[in-house]
């Protein structure tokens, strides 16, 4: 046994031997690793908190005694012309002169805005996004970025996260394409998007995380006074109520009806999104709301024509369908049932006054047991 035990003794320290040989032979030096490389495609009238949310995770990773090296994270600002870019509160950003190839990068990071804007970005930024993806280089569309991701054709047969804010936006524009409006951010396969605001810190330290380690991302979180970061699967805290909830599926199950109200689903659908049975669903409701869910789901779809009524010149036909209704009549006869008057006289005593106040919100009173 000690024969046995000594013969295997040797074997590994020849083969130690031998590695440190070619280690120390060796004509390639051993690289060093290689800092995280972000470029950044802002667009016009672009988000100033995402941006600065994404490129100071990177900074603060990268962080030494204050110094605020770029030792593990290095950024850069892309233009094809190189002139100020203003912000949608109307800071301005100067960028870089001239495009690196893409593979320079290990992401390019498009940040949206504002969504009533004409080109956001240019058409040769455009054509330097195809050329990323064609080179194998990972595209995150930050914010609204998924807007004009989607815009250059790159989210067909992909699926794409957007904030709850622009939901409705996003399948309006791009009704054919996949979408979720319920996590912080979506990885799939070469495209990353990102809801927007403080998860685009998450996933920027999620990125630190995966190339350059976890003392890195703490370090970045910590003077950030985050504190933790949150997985790009987690819900975005949006509770179409109004109301507070411990609950998550509680909260999902409340997003996911104001998902869809234009083409109303089965409240064995909702149980489903919550991975629920329909009787542990109704259940969960009439404990946390006294209120039955397709009672809640009515209330919301009220509540989003009452919007509509008020903030838009829509025809009431268009609404109607908007929040599930076949036709106008019926429409007409639910809305008057809630609020007591029909949409027409809504909107003109809005016209007369110039503000119809809007406290009696239809879930005011809703006793709740977290």
């Amino acid at each position: 046994m000690k024969a046995v035990k000594s013969s295997v003794a040797d074997i590994l320290f020849s083969v130690r031997e031998s590695l440190a040989d070619r280690i120390m032979t060796s004509s390639e030096p051993i690289k060093p690793r290689q800092p995280l490389k972000v470029g950044f495609i802002l667009s016009k009238s672009f988000t100033l908190s995402a941006f600065a949310l994404f490129v100071d995770t990177l900074r603060l990773a990268s962080d030494d005694e204050d110094r605020s090296t770029r030792k593990n994270c290095d950024w850069q600002i892309l233009s094809a012309h190189g002139h100020f870019i203003r912000s949608s509160c109307g800071v301005q950003i100067a960028p870089g002169t001239g495009l690196p190839a893409p593979k320079e990068f290990d992401y390019l990071a498009v940040v949206g805005g504002l969504l009533n804007v004409e080109d956001p970005i240019d058409g040769e930024m455009e054509r330097y996004l195809k050329r990323a993806i064609t080179e194998k280089v990972k595209v995150i569309g930050v914010c609204t970025g998924s807007f004009i991701l989607a815009q250059a054709g790159l989210m067909k047969n992909r699926t794409a996260c957007v904030s709850w804010l622009h939901h409705h936006d996003y399948l309006d524009r791009f009704p054919d394409h996949r979408l979720v409006s319920n996590q912080l951010y979506v990885e799939d396969r070469d495209i990353i998007t990102c809801a927007g605001g403080s998860a685009v810190a998450d996933l920027a330290a999620s990125l630190v995380r995966r190339h350059i380690g976890n003392s890195a991302e703490k370090n970045a979180l910590q003077i950030l006074q985050i504190e933790r970061r949150r997985e790009g699967r987690e819900i975005q805290p949006r509770n179409p109520l109004s109301t507070e909830h411990k609950d998550s599926k509680m909260r999902l199950a409340l997003i996911f009806m104001e998902n869809n109200l234009d083409k109303p689903v089965s409240m064995d659908d909702v149980a489903k999104s919550m991975n629920l049975s329909r009787r542990q669903m109704e259940r969960l409701f009439h404990r946390r709301l006294k209120m039955s869910p397709g009672a809640v789901y009515a209330r919301l779809r009220m509540r989003r024509a009452r919007s509509l009524v008020l903030q838009t010149s829509k025809p009431l036909i268009d609404i109607a369908i908007e929040v599930g209704f076949a036709n106008s009549s019926h429409f007409g006869r639910r809305f008057r049932q809630t609020f007591g008057c029909t949409p027409n006289v809504l909107r003109s005593r809005q016209k007369d006054n110039g503000f119809v106040h809007l406290d009696d919100d239809l879930f005011a009173g809703i006793e709740q047991t977290q």
